[in-house]
Protein backbone atom coordinates (compact mmCIF):
# COMPACT_ATOMS: atom_id res chain seq x y z
CA UNK A 1 0.00 0.00 0.00
CA UNK A 2 1.04 3.37 -1.14
CA UNK A 3 1.28 5.80 1.79
CA UNK A 4 0.83 9.39 0.66
CA UNK A 5 1.89 11.85 3.09
CA UNK A 6 -0.31 15.39 3.27
CA UNK A 7 3.01 17.25 2.06
CA UNK A 8 3.80 14.86 -0.61
CA UNK A 9 -0.09 15.27 -1.64
CA UNK A 10 0.25 18.75 -1.50
CA UNK A 11 3.12 19.04 -3.67
CA UNK A 12 1.68 16.30 -6.05
CA UNK A 13 -1.12 18.74 -6.68
CA UNK A 14 0.45 21.56 -6.84
CA UNK A 15 2.75 19.90 -9.88
CA UNK A 16 -1.21 18.80 -11.50
CA UNK A 17 -2.16 22.67 -11.36
CA UNK A 18 1.02 23.90 -12.64
CA UNK A 19 1.29 21.44 -15.50
CA UNK A 20 -2.71 22.00 -16.32
CA UNK A 21 -1.79 25.61 -16.46
CA UNK A 22 1.46 25.57 -18.39
CA UNK A 23 -1.01 23.51 -20.49
CA UNK A 24 -2.96 26.27 -21.09
CA UNK A 25 -0.39 28.36 -21.46
CA UNK A 26 1.20 26.74 -24.10
CA UNK A 27 -2.44 26.26 -25.98
CA UNK A 28 -3.62 30.22 -26.06
CA UNK A 29 0.33 30.84 -27.28
CA UNK A 30 -1.00 29.34 -30.41
CA UNK A 31 -4.17 31.88 -30.50
CA UNK A 32 -4.02 35.21 -31.63
CA UNK A 33 -7.14 37.34 -31.59
CA UNK A 34 -7.88 40.09 -33.88
CA UNK A 35 -9.32 43.00 -32.52
CA UNK A 36 -10.64 45.95 -34.84
CA UNK A 37 -10.60 49.44 -33.40
CA UNK A 38 -10.04 53.20 -34.63
CA UNK A 39 -6.23 53.04 -34.58
CA UNK A 40 -3.96 56.03 -34.12
CA UNK A 41 -2.77 57.47 -30.63
CA UNK A 42 -5.81 54.84 -28.91
CA UNK A 43 -4.33 51.71 -30.12
CA UNK A 44 -0.93 52.98 -28.64
CA UNK A 45 -2.94 53.24 -24.88
CA UNK A 46 -5.06 50.14 -25.57
CA UNK A 47 -1.65 48.21 -26.28
CA UNK A 48 0.41 49.09 -23.13
CA UNK A 49 -2.32 48.77 -20.72
CA UNK A 50 -4.69 46.10 -22.04
CA UNK A 51 -3.68 43.76 -25.01
CA UNK A 52 0.47 43.52 -23.75
CA UNK A 53 -0.99 42.60 -20.33
CA UNK A 54 -3.57 40.57 -21.33
CA UNK A 55 -1.09 38.39 -23.35
CA UNK A 56 1.55 37.98 -20.23
CA UNK A 57 -1.30 37.10 -18.33
CA UNK A 58 -3.17 34.45 -20.82
CA UNK A 59 -0.67 33.77 -23.60
CA UNK A 60 -3.78 34.52 -25.57
CA UNK A 61 -1.48 37.25 -28.24
CA UNK A 62 -3.44 40.75 -29.56
CA UNK A 63 -3.37 41.93 -33.29
CA UNK A 64 -4.71 45.02 -33.73
CA UNK A 65 -6.46 46.22 -37.07
CA UNK A 66 -7.71 49.80 -38.03
CA UNK A 67 -10.05 51.55 -39.31
CA UNK A 68 -13.69 50.64 -37.62
CA UNK A 69 -16.09 49.75 -40.80
CA UNK A 70 -19.68 48.54 -40.75
CA UNK A 71 -19.50 47.41 -44.83
CA UNK A 72 -16.19 45.76 -43.81
CA UNK A 73 -18.36 43.73 -40.90
CA UNK A 74 -20.81 42.89 -43.25
CA UNK A 75 -18.56 41.91 -46.47
CA UNK A 76 -16.86 39.13 -44.00
CA UNK A 77 -19.79 37.68 -42.36
CA UNK A 78 -21.82 37.13 -45.34
CA UNK A 79 -19.00 35.68 -47.20
CA UNK A 80 -17.98 33.55 -44.29
CA UNK A 81 -14.47 34.93 -43.94
CA UNK A 82 -14.33 36.60 -40.90
CA UNK A 83 -10.70 38.42 -39.84
CA UNK A 84 -11.81 40.17 -36.82
CA UNK A 85 -12.74 38.69 -33.09
CA UNK A 86 -13.61 41.58 -31.79
CA UNK A 87 -14.59 45.42 -32.88
CA UNK A 88 -15.65 48.42 -32.10
CA UNK A 89 -19.00 50.06 -33.09
CA UNK A 90 -20.80 53.23 -32.58
CA UNK A 91 -24.62 52.98 -31.23
CA UNK A 92 -26.02 52.51 -34.62
CA UNK A 93 -24.08 50.53 -36.12
CA UNK A 94 -24.66 48.14 -33.30
CA UNK A 95 -28.59 48.51 -34.00
CA UNK A 96 -27.97 47.19 -37.49
CA UNK A 97 -25.07 44.89 -37.23
CA UNK A 98 -27.69 43.02 -34.45
CA UNK A 99 -30.83 43.21 -36.93
CA UNK A 100 -29.12 41.61 -39.71
CA UNK A 101 -27.45 39.51 -37.55
CA UNK A 102 -23.77 39.90 -37.52
CA UNK A 103 -22.66 40.00 -34.48
CA UNK A 104 -22.75 36.72 -31.68
CA UNK A 105 -24.39 36.68 -28.50
CA UNK A 106 -22.41 37.70 -25.89
CA UNK A 107 -21.77 35.41 -22.80
CA UNK A 108 -22.13 37.47 -19.92
CA UNK A 109 -21.07 34.90 -17.51
CA UNK A 110 -17.39 35.17 -19.19
CA UNK A 111 -17.50 39.04 -19.61
CA UNK A 112 -19.13 39.77 -16.20
CA UNK A 113 -19.35 36.87 -13.96
CA UNK A 114 -19.70 38.87 -10.62
CA UNK A 115 -22.42 41.03 -12.61
CA UNK A 116 -21.69 44.10 -11.60
CA UNK A 117 -21.45 46.38 -14.93
CA UNK A 118 -24.90 47.99 -15.63
CA UNK A 119 -27.42 46.48 -17.67
CA UNK A 120 -27.44 49.45 -19.76
CA UNK A 121 -24.10 48.97 -20.78
CA UNK A 122 -24.51 45.22 -21.71
CA UNK A 123 -26.40 44.79 -25.01
CA UNK A 124 -27.54 40.79 -25.79
CA UNK A 125 -24.60 41.78 -28.64
CA UNK A 126 -22.35 44.59 -27.79
CA UNK A 127 -21.38 45.80 -24.57
CA UNK A 128 -20.74 48.84 -24.11
CA UNK A 129 -16.72 50.32 -24.07
CA UNK A 130 -16.54 54.10 -23.86
CA UNK A 131 -18.87 57.02 -23.51
CA UNK A 132 -17.94 60.29 -25.38
CA UNK A 133 -19.14 63.50 -26.36
CA UNK A 134 -19.49 65.49 -29.75
CA UNK A 135 -19.02 69.40 -28.46
CA UNK A 136 -18.35 72.85 -29.45
CA UNK A 137 -14.32 73.43 -29.34
CA UNK A 138 -13.02 77.13 -29.85
CA UNK A 139 -9.90 79.13 -29.53
CA UNK A 140 -9.98 81.26 -26.67
CA UNK A 141 -7.63 83.86 -28.39
CA UNK A 142 -10.06 84.41 -31.31
CA UNK A 143 -12.73 85.96 -29.27
CA UNK A 144 -13.05 88.22 -26.06
CA UNK A 145 -13.00 86.27 -22.78
CA UNK A 146 -16.49 87.42 -22.03
CA UNK A 147 -17.55 86.34 -25.36
CA UNK A 148 -16.77 83.41 -26.01
CA UNK A 149 -19.05 80.74 -28.10
CA UNK A 150 -21.32 78.66 -25.88
CA UNK A 151 -23.98 77.24 -27.63
CA UNK A 152 -24.67 76.00 -31.12
CA UNK A 153 -27.04 79.12 -31.70
CA UNK A 154 -23.65 81.37 -31.07
CA UNK A 155 -22.07 78.74 -33.29
CA UNK A 156 -24.72 79.74 -36.09
CA UNK A 157 -24.35 83.37 -35.34
CA UNK A 158 -21.37 84.93 -37.95
CA UNK A 159 -22.06 88.10 -37.05
CA UNK A 160 -21.40 88.08 -32.92
CA UNK A 161 -19.21 85.28 -33.37
CA UNK A 162 -17.13 85.79 -36.90
CA UNK A 163 -14.53 83.81 -38.81
CA UNK A 164 -14.50 80.27 -40.38
CA UNK A 165 -15.86 77.34 -38.47
CA UNK A 166 -16.09 73.70 -39.32
CA UNK A 167 -17.83 70.71 -38.86
CA UNK A 168 -18.01 66.92 -39.46
CA UNK A 169 -18.66 65.57 -42.67
CA UNK A 170 -21.96 63.80 -42.04
CA UNK A 171 -25.28 64.41 -41.38
CA UNK A 172 -25.21 62.53 -37.50
CA UNK A 173 -24.78 65.34 -34.76
CA UNK A 174 -25.06 67.72 -37.41
CA UNK A 175 -28.78 67.57 -37.83
CA UNK A 176 -28.96 67.74 -33.70
CA UNK A 177 -27.04 70.72 -33.73
CA UNK A 178 -28.74 72.26 -36.39
CA UNK A 179 -32.08 72.49 -35.05
CA UNK A 180 -30.69 73.38 -31.34
CA UNK A 181 -29.47 76.27 -33.07
CA UNK A 182 -32.49 76.70 -34.58
CA UNK A 183 -34.34 76.82 -30.63
CA UNK A 184 -35.65 72.76 -30.41
CA UNK A 185 -34.81 71.88 -26.76
CA UNK A 186 -32.85 69.28 -26.18
CA UNK A 187 -35.68 66.78 -24.88
CA UNK A 188 -37.61 67.26 -28.19
CA UNK A 189 -34.93 66.85 -30.60
CA UNK A 190 -36.21 63.11 -31.65
CA UNK A 191 -37.76 61.80 -33.89
CA UNK A 192 -35.69 64.92 -36.04
CA UNK A 193 -37.13 67.11 -38.02
CA UNK A 194 -35.00 66.72 -41.25
CA UNK A 195 -36.14 69.50 -43.08
CA UNK A 196 -35.85 72.07 -40.54
CA UNK A 197 -32.53 70.68 -39.91
CA UNK A 198 -31.25 71.17 -43.43
CA UNK A 199 -33.04 74.85 -43.94
CA UNK A 200 -31.00 75.96 -40.93
CA UNK A 201 -27.39 74.16 -42.13
CA UNK A 202 -28.29 76.31 -45.21
CA UNK A 203 -27.36 79.37 -43.06
CA UNK A 204 -23.99 78.12 -41.93
CA UNK A 205 -22.69 76.51 -45.18
CA UNK A 206 -20.95 79.46 -46.89
CA UNK A 207 -19.23 79.53 -43.30
CA UNK A 208 -17.84 75.88 -43.39
CA UNK A 209 -14.30 75.74 -45.79
CA UNK A 210 -13.13 72.47 -44.34
CA UNK A 211 -16.11 69.52 -43.00
CA UNK A 212 -13.77 67.23 -41.09
CA UNK A 213 -13.54 63.57 -41.48
CA UNK A 214 -11.18 62.57 -38.62
CA UNK A 215 -10.46 63.53 -35.32
CA UNK A 216 -7.09 64.34 -35.97
CA UNK A 217 -8.38 66.43 -38.54
CA UNK A 218 -10.54 68.87 -36.50
CA UNK A 219 -7.62 69.17 -33.62
CA UNK A 220 -5.24 70.47 -36.72
CA UNK A 221 -7.83 72.85 -37.80
CA UNK A 222 -8.02 74.16 -34.22
CA UNK A 223 -4.54 74.44 -33.90
CA UNK A 224 -3.26 75.68 -37.03
CA UNK A 225 -6.04 78.57 -36.72
CA UNK A 226 -7.73 77.75 -39.66
CA UNK A 227 -10.75 77.82 -38.02
CA UNK A 228 -12.37 79.80 -34.82
CA UNK A 229 -14.48 76.57 -33.74
CA UNK A 230 -15.46 73.56 -34.39
CA UNK A 231 -17.69 70.58 -33.87
CA UNK A 232 -15.15 68.15 -31.58
CA UNK A 233 -14.56 65.27 -29.30
CA UNK A 234 -14.04 66.02 -26.26
CA UNK A 235 -11.14 63.69 -25.82
CA UNK A 236 -9.38 65.48 -28.23
CA UNK A 237 -9.57 68.99 -26.95
CA UNK A 238 -8.17 68.03 -23.61
CA UNK A 239 -4.41 67.16 -24.31
CA UNK A 240 -4.38 70.24 -26.38
CA UNK A 241 -5.46 72.59 -23.04
CA UNK A 242 -3.15 70.36 -21.29
CA UNK A 243 -0.21 71.81 -23.50
CA UNK A 244 -1.44 75.00 -23.28
CA UNK A 245 -2.85 75.61 -26.25
CA UNK A 246 -5.81 78.39 -26.47
CA UNK A 247 -8.57 75.85 -27.38
CA UNK A 248 -11.73 75.35 -25.24
CA UNK A 249 -15.06 73.19 -25.29
CA UNK A 250 -18.59 74.36 -24.56
CA UNK A 251 -20.72 70.94 -22.78
CA UNK A 252 -23.74 73.08 -23.84
CA UNK A 253 -25.83 71.26 -26.63
CA UNK A 254 -23.31 68.40 -26.55
CA UNK A 255 -24.11 64.62 -27.89
CA UNK A 256 -23.47 62.07 -25.53
CA UNK A 257 -22.55 58.89 -27.57
CA UNK A 258 -21.43 55.06 -26.25
CA UNK A 259 -18.78 53.23 -27.88
CA UNK A 260 -19.43 49.18 -27.85
CA UNK A 261 -17.08 46.12 -28.25
CA UNK A 262 -18.79 43.29 -30.49
CA UNK A 263 -17.99 40.03 -31.53
CA UNK A 264 -18.43 39.33 -35.59
CA UNK A 265 -20.22 36.49 -36.42
CA UNK A 266 -18.42 33.71 -36.96
CA UNK A 267 -15.40 34.82 -35.47
CA UNK A 268 -12.72 32.11 -35.11
CA UNK A 269 -12.30 33.16 -31.44
CA UNK A 270 -15.19 34.29 -29.46
CA UNK A 271 -14.17 32.74 -26.40
CA UNK A 272 -11.33 34.55 -26.26
CA UNK A 273 -12.57 37.44 -27.13
CA UNK A 274 -14.92 37.59 -24.57
CA UNK A 275 -11.68 36.79 -22.13
CA UNK A 276 -10.23 40.00 -23.11
CA UNK A 277 -13.53 42.26 -23.16
CA UNK A 278 -13.35 40.80 -19.41
CA UNK A 279 -9.61 41.69 -19.44
CA UNK A 280 -10.47 45.43 -20.49
CA UNK A 281 -12.88 46.05 -17.41
CA UNK A 282 -9.95 45.99 -14.97
CA UNK A 283 -10.67 49.04 -13.04
CA UNK A 284 -6.91 49.93 -12.36
CA UNK A 285 -6.06 49.71 -15.98
CA UNK A 286 -9.70 51.55 -17.02
CA UNK A 287 -8.37 54.55 -14.69
CA UNK A 288 -5.07 55.29 -16.68
CA UNK A 289 -7.16 54.79 -20.07
CA UNK A 290 -9.54 57.38 -18.81
CA UNK A 291 -6.68 59.59 -17.74
CA UNK A 292 -4.94 59.70 -21.40
CA UNK A 293 -8.48 59.34 -23.31
CA UNK A 294 -11.21 60.59 -21.66
CA UNK A 295 -13.27 58.58 -22.60
CA UNK A 296 -14.83 56.93 -20.15
CA UNK A 297 -17.20 53.60 -19.99
CA UNK A 298 -18.96 51.65 -17.11
CA UNK A 299 -16.26 49.64 -15.64
CA UNK A 300 -17.04 48.79 -11.53
CA UNK A 301 -14.51 50.90 -9.49
CA UNK A 302 -13.00 53.24 -11.78
CA UNK A 303 -13.98 56.35 -10.80
CA UNK A 304 -12.80 55.60 -7.64
CA UNK A 305 -10.05 55.58 -8.19
CA UNK A 306 -9.90 58.68 -10.56
CA UNK A 307 -9.52 62.72 -8.45
CA UNK A 308 -12.86 64.35 -8.50
CA UNK A 309 -11.51 67.44 -10.41
CA UNK A 310 -10.64 65.16 -12.98
CA UNK A 311 -13.75 63.56 -13.08
CA UNK A 312 -15.78 66.79 -13.48
CA UNK A 313 -14.16 67.22 -17.03
CA UNK A 314 -15.71 63.94 -17.94
CA UNK A 315 -18.53 63.57 -20.36
CA UNK A 316 -20.44 61.43 -17.94
CA UNK A 317 -19.81 64.31 -14.87
CA UNK A 318 -23.47 64.64 -13.92
CA UNK A 319 -23.04 68.73 -14.79
CA UNK A 320 -21.22 68.22 -18.03
CA UNK A 321 -24.42 65.36 -19.02
CA UNK A 322 -27.34 66.95 -17.85
CA UNK A 323 -26.52 69.73 -20.88
CA UNK A 324 -26.09 67.13 -23.67
CA UNK A 325 -28.30 64.90 -25.24
CA UNK A 326 -28.14 61.61 -25.54
CA UNK A 327 -27.32 60.69 -28.89
CA UNK A 328 -30.08 58.26 -30.65
CA UNK A 329 -29.01 55.56 -32.38
CA UNK A 330 -31.86 53.44 -33.17
CA UNK A 331 -33.51 56.64 -35.04
CA UNK A 332 -30.04 56.40 -36.91
CA UNK A 333 -30.09 53.08 -37.64
CA UNK A 334 -33.55 53.49 -39.05
CA UNK A 335 -33.33 56.56 -41.10
CA UNK A 336 -29.12 56.60 -41.91
CA UNK A 337 -29.40 55.43 -45.55
CA UNK A 338 -31.98 58.08 -46.69
CA UNK A 339 -30.50 61.21 -44.98
CA UNK A 340 -27.16 59.92 -45.39
CA UNK A 341 -28.00 60.52 -48.92
CA UNK A 342 -29.49 63.84 -48.80
CA UNK A 343 -26.60 65.02 -47.30
CA UNK A 344 -24.74 64.06 -49.79
CA UNK A 345 -26.70 65.42 -52.37
CA UNK A 346 -26.55 68.70 -50.31
CA UNK A 347 -23.14 69.11 -49.63
CA UNK A 348 -22.71 69.24 -53.62
CA UNK A 349 -25.16 72.09 -53.96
Amino acid sequence: MVNLTRRAFGIGAASVALGALSARMAAAQDVTIVVNGSGGSLAEVLKKLFEDPFTEQTGIKVRATAPVSLPKLKAMVESGNVEWDLTELNGDDVVLATKEGWLEEIDYSIVDPENELPEMAKLPTAMVRASYSTVLGFRTDRFPEDKQPKTWADFWDVENFPGPRSLENSPKCNLEFALLADGVPLDELYPLDVDRAFAKLDEIKDHIPVWWDNGAQHVQLLVDGEVNMTSCWNGRITPLKSEGRPVEISWAGGALLLSYLGIPKGAKHPTEAMQFMKFRMDPVASAEFVKVMPYPGFVPGMMELLEPEFVATLPTAAENAEQQFAFNSSWWAENLEEVQNRWNEWLLI
